[in-house]
């Protein structure tokens, strides 16, 4: 018995710490994976200004412009760059010996990001870089602190500067940030961009999950009808039984 429980308590452990409020504070992405017209917004930005680095290597090419509703004429015009075909994977052009020496880590592959840090955090990521003139890249992240990437989307956000403020300890710490120079896009527009980008890395970690939301309606209508059945054959069974 004691080591059920202490096999219990640290299973459980994770989620209380979660629970706790450990990490900065995580935006509301408030995506619509219904909305077409945003995934379809989210995989033109993806492949214009991340994919130089990051690459969705479980994903094809054909199988996006299939789910996201994209005409091949489209998806060669807009998605697809160099020698790439629609049946290929979403791979990047950036040899990993590349990447070790340009920022010191392997890129990471961003197929399954949402479904590993969550889509909040991926939103809140891309609006929380700030100047750091100690980082290698000049820029550090609230939510990832010294993150080894430059701020891709710098342009069209503009800069960043942190705000300061102090943990339970009393030492100083970046809470959040502030705009003090705006980029190509108004907060909103930006804001709009980075919720569309989240949007399309959530059904690239996915692809089915609408479908298989839809078929788990079916089948617990089934289970449900299935119980009745079941409860009234019981009844019936047993009711000469005293």
């Amino acid at each position: 018995m004691r080591k059920l429980i202490i096999t219990a308590l640290l299973l459980l452990s994770p989620g209380i710490l979660l629970a706790a409020g450990a990490g900065p504070h995580l935006e509301k992405a408030d995506i619509d994976l219904h909305d077409q017209g945003s995934l379809q917004r989210g995989a033109k930005y993806f492949v214009n200004y991340c994919m130089g680095c990051h690459s969705l290597q479980y994903m094809r090419y054909n199988r996006l412009a299939k789910d996201l509703d994209i005409d091949e004429v489209t998806l060669r015009e807009t998605l697809l760059f160099g020698e790439a075909k629609p049946g290929d994977l979403m791979e990047n052009a950036m040899r990993p010996e590349d990447a070790l020496a340009w920022f010191g880590v392997a890129v990471p592959d961003l197929t399954l990001v949402t479904r590993w840090r969550s889509p909040d955090w991926v939103y809140t990521y891309l609006k929380s870089f700030y100047v750091d003139p100690t980082r290698p890249y000049g820029v550090n992240n609230v939510v990832f602190p010294a993150v080894g990437m430059p701020h891709g989307l710098s342009d069209l956000q503009g800069i960043q500067e942190p705000v300061m403020g102090h943990d339970a300890a009393g030492a100083p710490v970046v809470t959040g940030v502030r705009l003090v120079k705006q980029g190509r896009l108004s907060p909103q527009e930006y804001d709009a961009m980075v919720r569309d980008i989240t949007a399309f890395l959530t059904y690239a970690g996915e692809p089915i999950q609408l479908e298989r939301q839809r078929l788990g309606l079916y089948v617990l209508l089934f289970l449900g009808f299935l119980f009745i059945i079941a409860y009234l054959m019981k009844k019936e069974f047993w009711k000469d039984v005293h």
